[in-house]
């Protein structure tokens, strides 16, 4: 019932496409568009946190890296769910975007909505209340990236639900060793 209802769910949003929301998704999905705003983030996080934020950095490029990791070759591989784009029940309502792809054979979770969980959780977590804005903007971004990849064929949305459940978990535990450091050795 839970995957008839995930399969529904995804051709609702697969199927509601448009040429100009595919360009959007194509954009939104891909890594490379997001380079420019990963460069001024780490910028403005040295700014931001001055000393802590090389306690910070290399967690958050670990905790981005351990939710990759886990998400493509832990459960992908051992859990082998094909992604909906290689399904061979939906070829003929899966709507693609050629540009975009498909990617590999499993799906299931999505690496792409555990990269952005765990750093938009991570951030959210150790900013201070006064980036309330751009705290919401990180957790937007990481949920238009997850609904990115329903949308564009590549995952159902349990994938999506469950990657951003890892990716939070992640950054959850990042956020509690970054405050743990910070007090250790007072930065």
């Amino acid at each position: 019932m839970l995957q008839a209802f995930d399969r529904h769910l995804f051709t609702l949003i697969n199927g509601a496409h448009t040429p100009f929301w595919d360009g959007v998704m194509a954009f939104v999905s891909r890594r490379e568009s997001w380079i420019p705003a990963y460069i001024f983030l780490i910028g403005w996080l040295i700014w931001h946190f001055r000393r802590r934020a090389w306690l910070l950095l290399p967690l958050t490029f670990a905790t981005v890296g351990a939710a990759d990791s886990v998400s493509s070759r832990f459960f992908k591989p051992w859990l082998g769910r094909l992604r909906p784009c290689h399904e061979p029940a939906l070829t003929r309502t899966l709507h693609l975007v050629a540009e975009v792809g498909c990617g590999g054979t499993y799906g299931f979770v999505s690496s792409h909505a555990a990269n952005t969980a765990a750093l938009a959780t991570l951030l959210s977590l150790v900013l201070p209340a006064r980036f309330r804005a751009f705290k919401g903007g990180l957790i937007a971004w990481a949920a238009l990236t997850g609904y990115s990849r329903i949308y564009l064929g590549a995952h159902y949305p349990g994938d999506v639900l469950a990657g951003w459940a890892l990716g939070a978990t992640l950054g959850a535990g990042a956020a509690w060793l970054f405050e743990r450091g910070v007090r250790r050795w007072a930065l």
